[in-house]
């Protein structure tokens, strides 16, 4: 078989379940046909006349039945090879067997669907209608369970918040993608962190995007037409391959795609965008004034791209929804693997270089539960054997479990940062303790965008061969002088540190704007410094998105970073540590440091930024430790 080029780009959408390759397609589609109606390329319209392509596998006994539906961006097409279309036949096979239909579709504007595609900027209503559309045929009971994986999740949180009667329940799974605004978080659909563009986008959409001149079905076609033509052209675009860790690295950023011959309508628009356009707020992202209504299966991971703001949102709907029928019907599992990558978890799950052990969990069984308990007319003991939160905890390797997130055993402990002025890399005296510095003896250190911190593993997907996610060794790198490492004393007994992590930096520079990165680090016995998640600021936007603020030299400012995730036990004989710095390229876009709009710039100012610790500026790093 041919690699499709789309694979190096493509998240683990469409794994949501494990397949069999084994299992040759042929086999797969014999046994559908031998238990299902097929119904391959019905154009379901929308109610602006616009169609959608829509395969439909349904039970072959009489009667009517629940609906599993999903909507994805992503190649669908039976015919052809790729795991995608392997996964999903397989999946069809799975739920008609279970006594479901299963409904797949291509969003607007993607292969045989009609109109035209934006990301996360197709209607709201196309989901609103898709389920009127299916409640009113006479094979459903009226029932209708969603369910996807990063771009195949990212629509069901806002259509959730139109409340269709019978959108019953959903599991989003890796959904960073659809959460634009929740409290201060404002990643607008993972974008931003911290008003920092995140790159990830930026080689998604040269993978992806369909060319305005690609070719058209004609208006109007049938349904035996498009069934006849897709055995032998699926409109799937194969790219010329990229090495994208060298495409990030041109400037101006606006112009990357343009510089690798891609297709560029979306992204010239959106690199635009600041964190508060109004544009973001018109598409369809979520957005915490939005109401869900759905009884929710959410799943994450700790290396996932998005896991702090997907935890935000489970506990905003959690602890804010108007209906205590849906407060109470939020469900939450966070495992330890990148970004939709659940159901490869093994009896040794190695996460880039770091064993996190068996982290395997009975995800398919759970889900058939959730679904049958909202789905059908039955009963069973989800709700009984379901722990509220499910998560496992790196460092003892074990799943555990808790009513809420974080779980309520914790307990906020500050360790303010602390040193005599030389905390650059690991060699420097850079300390976290729990006493607060008398004296400030700022940290300094030079940043050049031009030669940037370079990402190293992290919470990253999608960004082809630029950023291999997941832990790695982070010890080569803290031997740079650009790089403050704080360290806790050598720890005494096992602590586990489970919830969000808090961070508050007060810092100076010599230029109008710059940014201010972070990491959580775990440090063995020898020196090991495995990563558990990273942040970052961009100084301009420390007091809000809605407006940017410069720097003035000499001046001190408070930073308040967005928050960073995990469960760690940090082993006896370990130490905490964090690291800061100002760039983690290309995970992040390089702050060129000019306070211009950045996005068209090529030509960096170099930076002397400074991190303060004294009573006056108590630099500071809050962490949940559970209490045994």
């Amino acid at each position: 078989m041919k690699k499709h080029f789309l694979s190096l780009y493509l998240p683990l959408a469409w794994l949501l379940f494990s397949v069999t390759v084994t299992q040759s397609q042929e086999d797969i589609l014999g046994q559908l046909s031998d238990i299902a109606i097929v119904e391959e390329k019905v154009m379901m319209p929308m109610r602006d006349g616009i169609r959608l392509a829509t395969d439909i596998y349904r039970p072959k006994a009489d009667g009517t039945y629940p609906i599993i539906f999903s909507r994805t961006p992503y190649n669908f097409n039976s015919w052809g090879d790729g795991e995608q279309r392997l996964g999903n036949a397989r999946r069809a096979l799975d739920y008609v067997k279970q006594g479901y239909i299963y409904v797949v579709q291509n969003e607007r504007g993607r292969y045989f669907s009609e109109g035209e595609w934006d990301i996360l900027g197709v209607p709201l209503t196309d989901g609103y209608d898709a389920f009127e559309w299916m409640k009113n045929q006479a094979w459903s009971n009226g029932k209708i369970g969603t369910i996807g994986c990063s771009s195949t999740a990212e629509w069901l949180m806002a259509v959730s918040a139109l409340n269709h009667p019978s959108h019953a329940a959903m599991v989003p799974q890796g959904f960073g993608a659809g959460v634009g605004r929740v409290g201060n978080i404002n990643e607008q659909g993972n974008w931003y962190r911290g008003g920092a563009e995140q790159m990830l986008f930026f080689a998604w959409l040269y993978g992806v995007e369909h060319d305005k001149f690609k070719p058209r079905i004609p208006a109007g076609a049938t349904q035996e037409d498009l069934i006849r033509i897709s055995r032998f052209y699926d409109l799937a675009p194969e790219n010329p391959q990229v090495d994208m860790s060298e495409a990030l690295s041109h400037l101006p950023i606006q112009d990357i795609l343009k510089n690798v011959n891609g297709k560029r309508e979306i992204f010239d628009k959106m690199i635009r965008r600041k964190p508060n356009d109004p544009e973001w707020f018109e598409g369809g992202l979520y957005h915490d004034n939005m109401e869900i209504t759905t009884p929710s299966f959410w799943f994450t991971s700790w290396y996932d791209v998005s896991i702090t703001p997907n935890l935000a949102l489970f506990n905003h709907v959690r602890n804010n929804a108007k209906d205590a029928f849906v407060r109470d019907n939020q469900y939450l599992v966070i495992a330890p693997t990148l970004h939709c990558a659940y159901t490869r978890a093994t009896e040794n799950t190695i996460v880039g270089e770091r064993s996190v052990g068996d982290a395997r969990l009975n995800y398919n069984e759970q889900i058939t539960k959730w679904f049958d308990l909202w789905l059908k007319a039955e009963t069973n003991d989800f709700k009984e054997t379901t722990p509220r939160v499910q998560y496992y905890t790196m460092g003892t390797n074990q799943w555990q479990t808790a009513n809420t997130w974080p779980p309520e055993n914790t307990k906020m402990t500050t360790f303010y940062l602390n040193s005599n002025g030389d905390a650059n890399s690991r060699f420097g005296d850079g300390k976290l303790t729990t006493k607060q510095a008398t004296t400030d003896n700022p940290d300094s250190f030079t940043y050049d965008p031009m030669a940037p911190v370079p990402s190293y593993g992290g919470n990253v997907c999608c960004t082809g061969n630029a950023v291999k996610g997941g832990s790695f060794n982070q010890m080569e790198m803290e031997a740079r002088n650009d790089i403050l490492v704080y360290s806790s004393d050598v720890l005494t007994e096992d602590t586990e540190v489970s919830g969000f992590i808090e961070a508050t930096l007060y810092v100076s520079s010599d230029v109008k704007d710059t940014d201010f990165t972070l990491k959580l680090i775990d440090v063995a016995p020898d020196g090991t410094a495995y990563n558990l998640d990273e942040t970052i600021q961009r100084v301009r936007y420390r007091e809000g998105y809605d407006k940017e603020l410069f720097m003035e030299k000499g001046n001190v400012y408070k930073v308040a970073l967005t928050p960073l995730s995990t469960s760690n036990v940090f082993k006896k004989g370990h130490r905490i540590r964090i690291e800061i710095s100002s760039s983690n390229f290309p995970r992040f876009a390089r702050n060129l440091n000019t306070g211009g709009n950045n996005y068209d710039e090529s030509v960096g100012v170099v930076a002397h930024n400074k991190v303060h610790h004294s009573k006056v500026h108590p630099s500071q790093i809050r962490i949940p430790i559970a209490k045994k």
